[in-house]
């Protein structure tokens, strides 16, 4: 992690954690100035959860060994709030982020940064809990927190919750599969492992400010087993997470990419009742609400039947199915109603939400 040269190549040992309770409870400016503090709570905290070969020397850059001369790079930025809502946290979003849009490119993710900025006056015990899920979510996913950096700024007097923001960059081994838009064929099926808009929901709720209780947890999680089990089968056109502007906004990319209509059933696509309740009441369309564990697949129609065998036998796919196909005309997508008429889905505009990742 950056801001740490004098301990480069070893660990050294500092006396106690975080040494007295007051110093302690939380987040001070001198915990980025890159001094003692600094070193205490990278020591002491992010190595505790996040430590390994590559990043226990300390140094400013990872040195990383990859068996491919084929990799993906991606970055992401996490802004949540609430920092902790029901299935997940801003750790856990962040990591689990990263790996799906490795994943989703046909690569398999093997390391990660994480860069901290922090508010003054953030608690240390909430520093430890979203380290403490980066870590379970790192290690199911197999990957390895191979470097970061950590930033302190100034206390927000107007802000009432806790100032956390996360950076994730992730690199991943690209596999020798061929994905993109411009495979889609007429005849293709669109295929989902589960129901949509859980993500979006439970942090609307978990805000309090509705005052709407339900049944709801998010459905945050890394994808990249189920994945890698699916291109191991094949007959995979393209895929990504349908994360902000949900499901329809994401097909709208597909479709402007491959100028071919996709043609959605609205009776085949998967939505709880507790989220659709959320939604009629707050007056979101469930077609564009985030998911943070969903991954939509176009894929030729001969192998939908294995690949959706594949899905239903991760926990994350249970609830797979197909949605809808691909056709020549009218270009677009478009929602096959329950009465049988097509009804253009257009990309979000806008936002449904603010902060929901």
């Amino acid at each position: 992690m950056k801001g740490k040269k004098e301990a480069a190549g070893k660990i050294a040992v500092y006396p106690g954690a975080f040494p007295g309770k007051e110093e302690s409870e939380q987040i001070v400016l001198a915990h980025g100035a890159g001094g003692r503090k600094m070193h205490r709570l990278i020591q002491e905290l992010f190595l505790r959860y996040f430590g390994n070969p590559v990043l226990n020397r300390l140094e400013d850059a990872a040195a990383l060994r990859l068996h491919s001369n084929q990799i993906c790079f991606t970055t992401d930025s996490y802004v949540v709030q609430p920092l902790f809502f029901p299935g997940g946290d801003i750790g856990k979003l962040a990591v689990a982020g990263t790996v799906n849009d490795l994943a989703v490119c046909g690569a398999q993710p093997e390391f990660i940064a994480i860069g901290f900025i922090l508010r003054e006056g953030v608690r240390m015990a909430t520093v430890e809990k979203i380290c403490k899920s980066i870590s379970q979510t790192a290690r199911k996913a197999g990957v390895k927190i191979v470097t970061g950096d950590t930033k302190v700024i100034e206390r927000d007097t107007q802000q009432v919750e806790e100032g956390v923001y996360l950076n994730a960059s992730g690199v991943g081994r690209r596999l020798g599969v061929k994905l993109g838009a411009e495979r889609i064929r007429p005849g293709d099926v669109i295929l989902i492992n589960g129901e949509i808009g859980s993500h979006e929901a439970t942090v609307a709720l978990a805000r309090g400010t509705y005052r709407l209780k339900a049944d709801l947890k998010s459905d945050c999680a890394p994808l990249n087993r189920l994945i890698m089990a699916v291109l191991e089968w094949g007959g995979v056109r393209v895929m990504r997470d349908p994360t902000r502007g949900g499901l329809a906004t994401t097909l709208n990319e597909f479709a402007e990419m491959c100028g071919l209509g996709l043609i959605v059933d609205e009776q085949a696509v998967p939505v709880s009742m507790a989220v659709r309740g959320v939604a009629e009441l707050l007056g979101l369309d469930p077609l564009y609400m985030a998911n943070e564990g969903k991954v939509v697949i176009i894929s030729a129609r001969q192998q939908a039947e294995a690949i959706l065998k594949v899905m239903r036998s991760f926990p994350e796919g249970r609830n797979a199915r197909v949605i809808g196909e691909v056709a020549k005309a009218p270009a677009g997508v478009w929602l096959k109603t329950r009465l049988g008429s097509l009804r253009r889905l257009l990309m979000l505009e806008g936002e449904q939400l603010p902060r929901i990742c």
